[in-house]
């Protein structure tokens, strides 16, 4: 039987490797060009589905994108705003995870909603209109599609990697 204290170690390491993925694989996304096409695919957004599994993923989420913000030199709105998103997406993926289908849903949500006018006021990015659209479906991409894959792909597992609930 873990302590509670071994419990907290165990989160915060999940919460680290987390926020480690997800910056390797927004660097990825960027050196393949992924990223930053008018749909953009970020492999690091399929990750927001893991507050499914473990209350872990919301800081690791939080912290890997404005790390990943922050290194691939994003302007300060979409560094704060962007961020925030993520944290947003993750805290609704954890309340909604009696759901399996409706995982991907806030982040996705989430981004269609603030990113575009990250987009719009960081970059000068118009139309706005086409912005929602754009953002929209790389998110369905990222999140609904690659998310949901890796979703069924970690679930047989899940008692094993993610050990703490």
């Amino acid at each position: 039987m873990k302590t509670n204290n071994q419990n907290q170690v165990m989160l915060l390491v999940h919460a680290a490797m987390i926020a480690a993925l997800y910056v390797v694989l927004t660097f990825i996304a960027n050196a393949l060009g992924l990223a930053s096409s008018a749909i953009q695919i970020r492999f690091s957004e399929a990750l927001t589905i893991l507050p499914y599994f473990t209350p872990a993923a919301i800081p690791g989420l939080f912290i890997g994108c404005l790390l990943s913000n922050v290194m691939t030199g994003c302007a300060l709105p979409d560094i704060i705003f962007g961020s925030l998103a993520t944290l947003i997406g993750a805290v609704f993926t954890r309340k909604l995870r009696r759901y399996k289908w409706l995982a991907p849903i806030p982040p996705i949500l989430s981004n269609a909603v603030i990113v575009p006018f990250v987009l719009l006021y960081a970059y000068g990015i118009k139309p706005l209109w086409f912005s929602f659209v754009t953002v929209t479906a790389g998110e369905i991409i990222s999140c609904g599609v690659l998310g949901m894959i890796l979703l069924f792909s970690l679930q047989k597992y899940a008692n094993r990697i993610f050990t703490v609930q």
